[in-house]
């Protein structure tokens, strides 16, 4: 990467912004079939989206096309630095969370271990053409899906973006978790593959 993750950051996340309207709602349909597609899109249990914000790229079709044995779940920051899930549905309650991040209302006791999830999918800010990703640097979705590096088993993971978070490379970190498919409004990657690692 020629650039540091700083500066990639801001022109990746100012460039998302930019996009006007009828491109986004053209690209969250798009998505939504890309997802829906993934060979491992579960018919049943809890799925993760997240609440798009700052120019991400939104799941809301995707969210109202899973089929009716999913149930959508939001994340939930918690105090040990790892994200809880919990289930919601448009018209529940949000609260917003110290990043102003609406999170669903609920109950501590009510909320879902990441190794609960059949499928998360993860807004990025940035990705390349092997699947290594750069998020917001806050290291949540590294923490909560670590154990992932030691068995590649579900919950399985997917990022989202729009095809312009697209860069040339991005360097991989010891502690990043690897996503198992990147999907954006034109084309899916699939991470699982040899060539990706």
């Amino acid at each position: 990467m020629t650039v540091d993750r700083t500066t990639l950051r801001r022109e990746l996340r100012a460039q998302r912004r930019n996009l006007a309207a009828p491109a986004r709602i053209a690209a969250a349909e798009s998505l939504a079939a890309r997802l829906l597609a993934l060979p491992f899109a579960p018919a049943t249990g809890y799925v993760a989206g997240y609440w798009a914000m700052d120019g991400e790229i939104a799941l809301h079709v995707w969210q109202l096309r899973l089929p009716p044995g999913c149930v959508y779940c939001l994340p939930v920051l918690h105090e040990d630095q790892r994200l809880r899930f919990a289930p919601w549905r448009p018209g529940d309650a949000l609260v917003g969370n110290r990043f102003a991040i609406p999170e669903p209302d609920v109950s501590p006791s009510s909320l879902l271990e990441p190794e609960q999830m059949s499928l998360v999918v993860l807004p990025l800010v940035g990705f390349d053409p092997r699947g290594h990703r750069l998020g917001m640097g806050g290291g949540w979705y590294d923490r909560s899906f670590a154990f992932r590096q030691r068995s590649p088993a579900p919950p399985w993971l997917a990022g989202a973006a729009f095809e312009l978070q697209r860069v040339d490379a991005l360097d991989n970190a010891d502690w990043d978790v690897a996503l198992d498919a990147v999907c954006t409004e034109v084309q899916t990657l699939d991470c699982r593959s040899p060539l990706f690692v």
